[in-house]
């Protein structure tokens, strides 16, 4: 049987614009994650791959004209908005290759032996190596951060692991063209090509998972396709980790003090969040509670005119917009559910936003109304509107996990009068990133960045943006009362590579 064609697809017209590849055989996936297994020792020199994340962000930012108009042809975000996910990106390599450079990730510990303590302790020596070869599953949404060079192959690399990317179907060309500069990249510095695999398909990505020389894997995507490879990576006969970001609600509480103080302000603040890029990122606020009476129905009034103001957008691809449009339609139909402004479809092509409406105590116990807790990918989003605070804790103690939560709180909240610390331990179990009196979307690359939280946001505690992203590829190995001359260098006495380390119980740099 024939491999089956890739297709670069436009979702402004859902026409196919070119054919790009042909889906992976196992073969391919075997040959790729080889190749890639084989370039692990040209990633052990730090200061060669800190150098190769360097030039792979000039490189693509040499190649930007021809890179965002790839990726625009095939997603639709427009120049603007792929321009900055195109800087985010080569900053984000080039912090990596600062990190790498810096060598604090290592986590180099030393303990001298000690013949006083009880038990007596041996000469050990700590550091952190890198796992193997990473598989990457590129992210429909954000077609460079979260793809081919973003942040799971720039932490994986930063750690010297190789990795084999499975290319997301909403934007094979442009996959090609980008793993086509990293490898340019590797090239200058003498790492073979195969240090950044590439492979399309849905059989493919299920093979990566499974194939015995891959270590661990990051996702990006849907709760059903992160929860299968999930459960596939657990499956095999030496388990490996696998870093999922599977979906997110990202409650909002707003007091109603805040709505009292400020409720127009955080209407139209809401309405440019959820509909930011189409309401395609992972972090949009999709369920929000607002308090009843006069200061909410103003906050919601406010909502009312800037979503109306919105206009029409084209999702990522037709299959997003096909369950948009029937989401959407299954919650508006659950009894007590108002729709002030309806979201749809806004042309054969495009979606329009909306925002449902329904009594906060409909979502506090289970029942019909479960829907509305649920992810709706798109610019949707659920207003709950609670009697008192009672109800409104009700409903959050019903959230599985999420990667954000937010509260807007007034002036003397904020300041420290009322419930406002007890509103943030309330939310703080539910997200991994708690945000006052802000909107979650925009994800800052900083290295006390969390982009993360419990089941079903993400399948690990670790973070996939920040710096910190570059842990869930490393282990830690200890050596025990090993002669210097057979150390790693990372660990002998006389620190010859200037690491950060912790040397019998005290921090040197």
């Amino acid at each position: 049987m024939a491999a089956a064609p890739v297709w670069s697809v436009d979702p402004r017209t859902g026409k196919q614009r070119e054919q790009v590849a042909v889906e992976a055989t196992a073969q391919e996936v075997d040959e790729a994650v080889r190749a890639a297994h084989a370039a692990r020792g040209s990633l052990a020199d730090r200061t060669v791959r800190a150098a190769f994340l360097r030039t792979a962000a000039d490189l693509l930012e040499a190649a930007k004209e021809q890179l965002v108009e790839a990726a625009d042809a095939e997603t639709a975000l427009g120049p603007v908005r792929l321009t900055g996910e195109l800087a985010r990106t080569c900053y984000q390599l080039r912090a990596f290759g600062g990190i790498v450079d810096e060598g604090a990730f290592l986590d180099v510990v030393i303990n001298h032996p000690d013949d006083t303590a009880a038990p007596p302790i041996p000469d050990l020596r700590r550091y952190k190596v890198p796992l193997g070869v990473v598989a990457v599953y590129s992210a429909s949404n954000f077609p460079f951060a979260f793809s081919v060079a973003g942040g799971d192959t720039a932490s994986a690399l930063a750690a010297g692991c190789p990795v084999v990317v499975k290319a997301h179907p909403d934007h094979p060309a442009l996959s090609e063209l980008v793993a086509a500069v990293l490898r340019r990249a590797a090239a200058q510095h003498d790492i073979p090509a195969g240090v950044v695999g590439l492979v399309h398909g849905f059989e493919a990505g299920v093979e990566l998972v499974r194939h015995p020389l891959i270590a661990a894997a990051g996702f990006t995507g849907s709760v059903r396709g992160g929860r299968a490879l999930f459960d596939a990576a657990a499956a095999r006969p030496v388990p490996i980790p696998f870093h999922g970001e599977l979906g997110s609600l990202n409650p909002v509480l707003i007091t109603e003090a805040a709505a009292a103080e400020r409720g127009e302000a955080i209407g139209a603040g809401l309405a440019g969040s959820m509909t930011l890029g189409v309401g395609q990122f992972c972090v949009k606020p999709g369920l929000v509670l607002a308090p009843v009476g006069a200061a909410g129905d103003r906050l919601v009034k406010s909502l009312t005119d800037a979503v109306s103001d919105t206009d029409a957008g084209v999702l990522l691809d037709h299959r997003m917009r096909d369950n948009f449009i029937a989401g959407v339609a299954e919650r508006a139909e659950l009894p007590d559910v108002e729709s002030p402004v309806t979201p749809g479809a806004g042309g054969e092509h495009t979606v329009s936003p909306g925002f449902l409406t329904v009594p906060a105590h409909k979502l506090a116990t289970e029942g019909e109304h479960d829907l509305l807790l649920e992810e709706c990918f798109g610019p949707l989003t659920i207003v709950a509107r609670y009697e008192d605070e009672s109800e409104a804790s009700a409903v959050l103690s019903r959230l599985p996990g999420n990667l954000t939560a937010t509260v807007q709180l007034s002036t003397e909240e904020a300041a420290g009068e009322g419930r406002g610390a007890e509103i943030l331990a309330e939310l703080t179990p539910l997200a991994g990133r708690v945000l006052v009196n802000g909107w979650p979307t925009g994800v800052a690359v900083a290295p006390a960045q969390h982009h993360g939280g419990p089941y079903p946001a993400t399948t690990s505690t670790s973070t996939s943006v920040g710096g910190t992203a570059i842990e869930r590829w490393l282990r830690p190995v200890a050596y025990q009362n090993t002669p210097e001359a057979l150390l790693p260098p990372e660990l002998r006495d006389d620190n010859p590579l200037g690491l950060p380390r912790r040397y019998d119980g005290h921090l040197e740099r």
